[in-house]
């Protein structure tokens, strides 16, 4: 459905959820699930943010990237504060795109759901701490819990899930039939392998020199499809279906390549991180939203973008579904987010 003449009625009052991405593609994902666009409003003099404006359901959304190059806490929450303050009726927000799973319970094209876990709220800073005697780190500070009519929503869609399952498959579908152009990437198809190797085998490259720097660059980090490394060191799991987990999303400022480090934090979060990202924990107190991630990776050598566009139109059709579990009503009764900006 395109632009209709009651959007040109609209304000910046009329938009009640924020939803922020990290990456272009993130937010390319998330317009394709629209039900409708609207036209553009005026920004505020010093919002610099770029802003998709629409319709899922009953909700109307506005929708935010953050700057091409310039992911992380402190960006995200520039974004959001920026988005609070030109749009002064968002409720809740939702932070959509991909992240890294932890196996063996995460797959490439999971969903991650950030819920309240074991203490944390949903989210926890991993990299935000000091380091005390005897060389132990000490999380610092915490992380606010989603709004509890967020969590109510969920509840009610995890049944549904169980009971007759989900809708992503049909957002998806519609997805390539509304955008042609989306689906050779954004859409499952059989060049996208799930393969785990070992946590303790390292990627191996195309010639020594390669090899001895540790490192890929840009354009070979593109095509890494691990042609060199030994199949014998991969994981055997059985093929299975997409699904959706709920629990602790882990948060930081750095890119994670190495298994080992990735097991290692989530050793110290007792074992039970489903998923890493960047962005998320600078939300979280002053932007009260659920975490939303495809997962693209898994954090350890032989990382690849290969998954990340579909990985990013699972979790976009995840939030989609998710709002049809949230009731309009209750929504106006919601207190705003007050902007600090």
């Amino acid at each position: 459905m395109n632009d209709t003449s009651h959007s040109n009625e609209l304000t910046h009052c009329s938009y009640t959820v924020g939803w922020v991405c990290a990456l272009p593609k993130e937010l390319i994902a998330a317009s394709a699930m629209l039900d409708e666009t609207h036209p553009s409003l005026p920004r505020q003099p010093n919002d610099h943010n770029a802003y998709t404006l629409g319709r899922i359901g009953a909700h109307n959304i506005v929708m935010a990237c953050l700057p091409k190059g310039e992911i992380g806490n402190n960006n995200s929450a520039t974004v959001a504060t920026r988005m609070t303050s030109t749009f002064p009726s968002i409720k809740f927000g939702l932070m959509v795109g991909i992240g890294i799973g932890v196996p063996k319970t995460v797959r490439l094209g999971d969903v991650v759901v950030s819920t309240p876990s074991e203490g944390f709220g949903g989210v926890v800073q991993w990299d935000f701490g000091k380091t005390e005697r005897g060389g132990t780190f000490k999380r610092t500070g915490a992380l606010n819990r989603p709004p509890a009519e967020l969590l109510a929503a969920l509840t009610n869609l995890e049944k549904v899930h169980a009971m007759k399952g989900s809708t992503i498959p049909q957002y998806l579908e519609e997805l390539k039939q509304k955008y042609p152009l989306l689906a050779p990437k954004y859409t499952r198809s059989e060049a996208l392998k799930d393969v785990l190797f070992k946590a303790n085998y390292t990627h191996v490259v195309k010639g020594q020199a390669e090899k001895d720097k540790g490192h890929e660059t840009e354009e070979e980090e593109e095509e890494l499809d691990c042609a060199y490394c030994d199949i014998s060191h991969i994981v055997r799991r059985k093929p299975r279906a997409m699904r959706v987990h709920y629990g602790l999303i882990a948060s930081g400022n750095q890119v994670i390549k190495d298994a080992a480090f990735r097991d290692e934090i989530n050793k110290r979060l007792g074992g039970n991180v489903l998923c890493f990202e960047m962005g998320a924990a600078g939300l979280m107190n002053d932007f009260p939203c659920i975490v939303i991630r495809g997962i693209c990776d898994y954090a350890d050598s032989h990382k690849n973008k290969a998954w990340q566009e579909h990985a990013a139109a699972v979790a976009a059709a995840f939030a989609k579904e998710l709002l049809s579990f949230v009731p309009a009503q209750e929504v106006e009764q919601m207190p705003v987010i007050r902007s600090k900006w």
